[in-house]
């Protein structure tokens, strides 16, 4: 398997450079194959068929996000940078328009994990969030909700790249899903102080965990903070 790994990579590489110049975002296995130099064959015993390279295309458009991601500067203000990431994910999108669309747009056959793994990224953020207080819901429940109006608004622009030239559209819809899962102010949290707290110490147990209590006390107190946090009905 290593022997292949760097042809592999080449095939790779070679579809996401089709798929960038393409201009109905599709790829033809046949000239990803001849710009690497090998036969059809050797895709489908790496790939299995065109399916399985779109997904494997996929997930390196997510190794490169993660990479831009990681390389971008964390400050002591998590909430300074949640709306850093919305910005940057915006223009994720825009300089990489075909494998952003390949990554987030539903495919019945897919089994990419970019769009899993980039929600994965989020709740860690959303989580620095809740330890510090910031957060009015679950870190899952924010990450759903400002990841589907993110990949939302960017699939829109990408629909009508002179929307690009605006970030207004993108930063009000940013706002409005920000102001339902952060909180606006310290009194924000005073309605509900027990749910509020009960988010904060469970963000902390996901960030730091805990020495004082057996991991079988450790699942019974997260337990008890979700059923806290779950939304009651009034």
């Amino acid at each position: 398997m290593a022997a292949t790994d760097p042809l592999r990579t080449a095939m790779i590489e070679a579809a996401v450079r089709q798929l960038a110049t393409s201009a109905n975002h599709e790829i033809a296995t046949r000239a990803v194959c001849e710009a690497v130099g090998v036969s059809q064959p050797v895709l489908y015993r790496l790939f299995g068929d065109k399916h399985g390279l779109l997904d494997a295309v996929a997930d390196h458009g997510y190794e490169r996000y993660a990479a831009i991601k990681a390389a971008q500067e964390q400050t002591h203000d998590p909430v300074a940078d949640l709306h850093a990431g919305w910005d940057g994910h915006m223009a994720f999108a825009k300089e990489n328009p075909a494998l952003y669309q390949l990554m987030f747009t539903p495919r019945p056959w897919s089994h990419s994990t970019a769009r899993d793994r980039v929600m994965d990224l989020l709740v860690a953020a959303l989580t620095r969030c809740a330890a510090a207080g910031a957060l009015t819901v679950a870190p899952r429940t924010a990450a759903q909700l400002i990841l589907s109006a993110n990949v939302g608004t960017a699939l829109d622009h990408i629909s009508r790249p002179a929307l690009f030239d605006d970030p207004a559209p993108s930063h009000r819809m940013r706002d409005a899903v920000f102001s339902y899962v952060l909180t606006a102010t310290t009194a924000h949290n005073d309605a509900d102080p027990v749910r509020a707290a009960a988010l904060r110490l469970h963000a902390q147990l996901d960030l730091v965990g805990t020495e004082a209590l057996e991991p079988a006390e450790t699942a019974l107190l997260r337990r008890w903070l979700e059923r806290i946090t779950q939304p009651h009905d009034p």
